[in-house]
């Protein structure tokens, strides 16, 4: 069973060697490469690859290149949030954002290629054709509009406006959690599981992409840009809808605790339905440091 070291590793490695492969212009590899290869903790890619080795699956060629597809396709999202039109960032992962560096449109076209790129991984591949189409099926759900640009969307039109506590939750559910939900899910189909497996996956995923945006939005309140590697303290400017700004810091270290706990109950879940165990899970559930 590898690490998390181990596999940001070996994650690192298979995109440095395999992206250019499939891209078909100078200025656009740079730019798709730049933002793929400054770093990130690659916790999605890593999530759907721990999952395969617990649930007893091989990590070849073809499961490395369905499941780094995901940190593609996260890296787009974060490419364009940073965009004048969103977030309007200047630093991603302690480096200039993708369009301070190549201009707005290379870095839109960027992520339009990455977008477009992971599509084309989780199905060129050999894994059964059941197992792309799935794959590709719940990508898609998780990052369209039913998963992570509604709650973009939301996010959007939420500023200025007081959201409630199940109204914020919902939001960073399709926003944060979607992709992070798939991530372990993709595991459990690529491994083939039963629908009761999938579903308590799926679960265990959404719970920690909800742990994941709130520790992410006390990070912002309690958090220095070195360690985070982005600008901080921006989301109170901004009038975001954040959990600290809804419940204070306290409320929102409550909050973390409380999904945590559920996260907990499902990883002993899925512990008891496949007589496998996912203690392989305390190593992200360990990120969230206060």
């Amino acid at each position: 069973m590898r690490g998390l070291k181990d596999l940001k590793g070996q994650i690192d490695q298979f995109l440095k060697q395999k992206m250019s492969d499939d891209i078909d212009q100078d200025t656009l590899a740079a730019s798709m490469e730049y933002s793929v290869n400054a770093g990130g903790k690659r916790l999605r890619p890593a999530l759907t690859l721990i999952t395969v080795q617990v649930l007893g699956g091989e990590l070849t060629q073809d499961v490395m290149k369905a499941a780094t597809a995901l940190e593609l396709l996260h890296t787009y999202s974060l490419i364009h949030d940073d965009l004048p039109a969103m977030d309007n960032d200047d630093l991603r992962r302690g480096q200039p954002t993708n369009h301070k560096k190549f201009g707005a449109g290379m870095a839109t076209l960027a992520g339009d290629g990455l977008l477009t790129m992971a599509f084309q991984w989780v199905t060129d591949n050999q894994l059964p054709a059941d197992v792309r189409a799935n794959l590709a099926l719940a990508l898609a759900e998780a990052a369209g509009p039913f998963g992570m640009v509604a709650g973009q969307a939301r996010d959007i039109e939420g500023e200025h406006e007081r959201l409630s506590l199940e109204q914020l939750q919902y939001l960073h559910r399709q926003k944060t959690g979607a992709l992070l939900r798939y991530a372990v899910l993709a595991g459990g189909i690529i491994t083939e599981q039963n629908q009761v497996v999938k579903a308590l996956l799926a679960q265990f995923g959404a719970q920690f992409g909800l742990a994941f945006q709130i520790y992410d939005d006390l990070m912002d309140v309690v958090g220095t840009t070195k360690k985070m590697g982005k600008a901080v303290h921006k989301d109170a400017g901004e009038h975001k809808n954040t959990y600290p700004g809804l419940l204070g810091v306290h409320g929102a270290q409550e909050q973390l605790h409380l999904v945590l706990r559920q996260a907990k109950n499902t990883q002993a879940a899925l512990n008891e339905a496949t007589k496998r165990d996912f203690s392989a899970y305390d190593q992200f559930l360990s990120y969230f440091k206060l």
